[in-house]
């Protein structure tokens, strides 16, 4: 745990008893603040009770008298659609607010650190789509380096559940916009941005309050190394505030649309080789083509942006070239979960939107494609251009018949559960193909998340494959 500094005798209130919100309340304890904690879920007060913690109803006229400060979940809205009932309140009584992210940017580093031969360092990354692989490569990466490492945020721990910080230890973070719109700190060492794409376009009132919140994690903190993918216009603008001129080696840019030129600091994929380039020559070259774990395009992108960082930590490119090729990928993200008869088994259920469908669709040659759930404004009319390797789809879920009109000359089955899709599309697939779960549609039609939606594709793929 992370006790939280600069609260000590002070009362904070926590709002939002989930994961980040109980470790928030207990950091906060043990840094010597009085937690006191709401919900308007009467389970999650119930909970948070029976573990000690103090419960304090903020909808009481005296709720925020005498209040240091309010911290809030990431899920709860805190401006737009709507400001939340209670985070008005404290905006009205002049309550400052902030989340589990502004308090760990406040408390991770501490007085012990002077006595490290090497400073820990903070690796922080945002973006729309591929954060969590590229959290995760760049974890894996430093594991296998022997780099005391931690992996927290959006994937895996709470940040203030993380263990305090050991001498040259590196701590990873992904951080969705929800967490960088309003932590009140965020000073990483290195800030890894990855792309852009329209998300979550309600919480933050349109694309442009969407980059603002993401703009956030290297215009607050000013990290000593910036790592921007510039496939999209976002990019090359947050490139271009960064640095100081062409030449300036504390922004590395990263594409896999274009081979990047010029004085300073690149690494971009082309046709499955990433290179790296300083100052104008080539430094280091990898070849991303036979590495399972990090199929198409969208992996090369994860790929270049885990390098980049890496390089930044210090890291030399063989060392980092290993690790890639021993990275199994994430579960439900292009995630290789059988193979029988030389056909591939391929579990993409993350792919809730069509981006990540798209991107997913581009990966391999000849595709059996399992798709469908609860769709989404627009449907899937805007992968009409990337269904050229489609051999099939099958279609499950409420959106199946929607989708199907959606498909043009695409064969294609309304198989409407997983079980019948995997079974069709197993049966009818030839060696070479893959079988495909990359849903374009949310997952609550039929399972409790994206998750428990993979996970009964990978069953029903390892009892087909056994």
């Amino acid at each position: 745990m992370i006790p939280v500094r600069g609260y000590e005798g002070k009362r904070v209130a926590v709002l939002g008893l989930g994961r980040s919100g109980l470790a928030a309340a207990k950091a906060l304890e043990a840094g010597g603040a009085e937690a006191l904690c709401w919900d308007d879920g009467a389970e999650a007060r119930e909970r948070a009770e029976g573990q000690g913690l103090i419960l304090h109803d903020l909808t009481r006229r005296d709720a925020f008298d005498d209040l240091a400060a309010l911290i809030a979940s990431p899920g709860i809205p805190h401006l737009y659609p709507e400001t939340n009932r209670h985070i008005a309140r404290a905006y009205e009584a002049g309550v400052p607010v902030d989340n589990d992210i502004g308090l760990f940017f406040r408390s991770f580093a501490t007085p012990d650190w002077d006595e490290f031969e090497t400073t820990p360092k903070v690796v922080a990354i945002t973006g729309s789509n591929g954060k969590s692989t590229t959290s995760a490569l760049i974890y894996h990466i430093l594991s296998e380096a022997g780099r005391p490492t931690q992996l927290a945020g959006n994937i895996g721990r709470g940040v203030l559940d993380l263990d305090p910080a050991h001498d040259s230890e590196v701590v990873v973070l992904e951080l969705s916009s929800y967490q960088t719109d309003l932590a009140r700190a965020l000073t990483p060492d290195i800030a890894v941005f990855t792309n852009l794409s329209p998300d979550h376009l309600d919480r933050h009132a349109g694309i442009g309050g969407y980059f603002a919140a993401k703009r956030r994690l290297f215009a607050e903190g000013g990290p000593d190394r910036a790592v921007i993918g510039v496939d999209e216009p976002e990019g090359l603008f947050l490139a271009g505030q960064l640095s100081e001129g062409p030449g300036d080696d504390r922004v590395i840019r990263v594409s896999v649309d274009r081979k990047l030129a010029g004085p300073g600091w690149h690494v971009f994929a082309r046709k499955g080789f990433l290179s790296e380039y300083r100052k104008g020559r080539q430094v280091a070259s990898i070849d991303l083509r036979p590495m399972k774990g990090l199929p198409g395009s969208h992996n090369h992108q994860n790929a270049c942006a885990a390098f980049a960082a890496c390089r930044a930590l210090g890291l030399a490119p063989r060392q980092i070239e290993a690790a890639l090729a021993s990275f199994a990928g994430l579960p439900h993200r292009s995630q290789l979960v059988g193979e029988k008869g030389g056909v591939t088994f391929v579990n993409d259920s993350k792919a809730t939107n069509v981006d990540s469908a798209a991107a997913a669709l581009q990966a391999f040659e000849r595709i059996r494609w399992i798709a469908g759930g609860l769709g989404k404004d627009g449907g899937i009319a805007a992968l009409a251009p990337h269904l050229g390797h489609v051999a099939k789809a099958y279609l499950i879920g409420h959106s199946a018949r929607e989708f199907a009109l959606q498909l043009g000359d695409t064969p294609h089955e309304i198989c409407e559960t997983m079980e019948r899709a995997v079974a069709s599309a197993a049966s009818e697939a030839e060696p070479g193909e893959t079988v495909l779960l990359a849903p374009a549609a949310a997952s609550f039609d039929q399972y409790a998340d994206f998750e428990a939606r993979g996970d009964d594709f990978t069953r029903l793929v390892r009892a087909l494959t056994a």
